[in-house]
């Protein structure tokens, strides 16, 4: 790619620093500042390097997958995901479909249709762009440039949107501050954040943005994770959607390689040099100057003392959105569901009773289906929600890797080196860690040591999960539920 050529980078966590040579596959991508160099990222984005080998295919596999025989990203849930597990179509705890290979739909951003959604389809598609400009996911920013295209918004206005929000509302600023820190920083997320997005919009408001942003958060850990490569027509980049606000038509004309387009448009002056103030960004110390540096800002992990006054607090919290009532949460209850105390999560979803059945069969069948182990699961869920500190999350972990008979220190071995579990495990632990953490902070060395090591399935699997957890951790979190053993 033409970026990785350019210059030295570097990876910051948690103020350590660790130098990489050019053009290695450990080096993260960088983050385009300005706008132009942004567009330059998104193009170089269409020749990106496949991380994941796919086998021979055959005819028998071509006639299965028809069209979409082509598609790298199809083929990987082809030959990797379990079809009954997390096959095509198949939901993330937010709503979104991670199956399509146009990385959209569902109740992730607002295509649900579930009557009860109030938010304009615009201003969410605004959201999923801050969330993919935070997250560095060039896959997902390109597509929502060409949403927003379609929905009448200008180049400018567009490019307004990385930093420059002088002429948006009180309420859109507040919702872009909130989509920032809910995607960079969930685990500094508080009462105060939801405080200042009730002066703007409802309760129900909020929780649909809620729901909106983990679905986009989730869509972005696999466009990232599993590094698919941008469409030679960008979404449609450039088109205005030729039906208005119609999904299906949307839809159409987003099939990849119809058309080939460029992102590589004119950019006005006024946007020619604008440092983004969305993207994270370090500052050399020595010249004061910004960077194209790649940066997770996650805290080294809490001492386990420190982890069970979390959890203890978080027994006693009150929730910071409402939640359904029992009766009203039995009503959505997907066939099979266990018996027994409901889950505040349920109720929580169940504030959108539309969605809310297929929701919860999704992140039950997230946890119940597929190859990976139970106890695999319920590790990674330990270790994605002590990334994102969703203290209602990493209870639940605690809980199953006890019903699992998991001691606690075996539980809080999870929080150290690794060092007693198997190369394999230890891999795929660091692929969940990274990716839950920063996508982009995962490199093409971590995946392809992970495949060796583990083999694909286990590899495309372990994304697939990781970015229902990342995605539940934040509905969870966001809502303060409270911790419920």
């Amino acid at each position: 790619m033409r970026f990785s050529k350019t210059a030295l980078f570097s990876l910051v966590v948690s103020s350590a620093v660790w130098a990489y040579a050019v053009d290695s596959d450990v080096v993260p991508r960088p983050v385009p500042l300005t706008r132009p160099e942004m567009k330059e990222y998104l193009e170089d984005m269409k020749g990106r390097k496949l991380r994941i080998p796919l086998p021979e295919l055959t005819e028998a596999d071509k006639e299965k997958l028809g069209e979409r025989a082509t598609s790298y990203e199809s083929r990987l849930r082809y030959h990797y995901a379990s079809l009954d597990a997390q096959g095509p179509g198949a939901q993330g705890a937010g709503g979104q479909r991670l199956g399509e290979g146009r990385g959209a739909g569902g109740g992730g951003f607002g295509r649900d249709n579930d009557p009860d959604n109030s938010l304009d389809y615009a201003f969410k598609v605004q959201l999923f762009w801050i969330v993919s400009r935070t997250n560095n996911c060039q896959y997902c920013l390109g597509h929502q440039e060409s949403k927003l295209l379609g929905a009448g918004m200008t180049e400018d206005e567009i490019a307004a949107l990385d930093g420059d929000w002088a002429e948006h509302t009180p309420a859109q600023r507040t919702a872009y501050t909130f989509a920032r820190k809910f995607t960079y920083e969930p685990h500094l997320l508080n009462d105060a954040d939801i405080d200042g997005l009730r002066k703007h919009y409802t309760d129900k408001q909020i929780f649909e943005m809620i729901l909106s942003m983990a679905g986009n958060n989730s869509i972005n850990r696999w466009k990232e994770g599993a590094g698919i490569p941008q469409s030679a027509g960008g979404g449609n980049f450039g088109n205005r959607r030729p039906e208005g606000n119609n999904p299906a038509a949307e839809k159409k004309a987003e099939r990849p390689g119809e058309t080939k387009q460029t992102y590589l448009t004119p950019t006005s002056p006024k946007f020619q040099n604008l440092i983004t103030k969305v993207a994270p960004v370090t500052f050399d110390p020595k010249t004061g100057k910004p960077t194209k540096l790649t940066v997770s800002n996650r805290p080294a992990l809490e001492s386990r003392t420190e982890v069970e006054e979390a959890l203890e607090a978080a027994r006693h919290r009150k929730p910071r959105l409402p939640l359904a009532d029992e009766a009203k949460t039995k009503e959505v209850l997907p066939e099979g569901f266990p018996e027994g105390a409901l889950p505040q999560w349920v109720s929580l979803l169940a504030t959108f009773p539309n969605s809310a059945k297929g929701r919860i069969s999704s992140i039950v069948s997230a946890d119940t289906r597929g190859d990976l182990k139970p106890l695999f699961k319920a590790q990674v869920s330990w270790i994605v929600g002590r990334q994102d500190r969703a203290w209602y999350a990493v209870g639940q972990a605690k809980q199953r890797l006890k019903d699992l008979g998991w001691s606690d220190d075996q539980i809080y071995s999870l929080d150290g080196d690794w060092a007693k579990f198997t190369p394999a495990e230890r891999l795929l632990f660091t692929l969940a860690r990274k990716l839950a953490a920063t996508p982009v902070v995962l490199t093409d060395a971590d995946v392809a040591e992970a495949v060796k090591q583990a083999g694909p399935r286990d590899v495309v699997q372990t994304i697939i999960y990781t970015t229902n957890r990342a995605s539940f951790d934040r509905i969870t979190e966001s809502a303060g539920l409270r911790v419920e053993k």
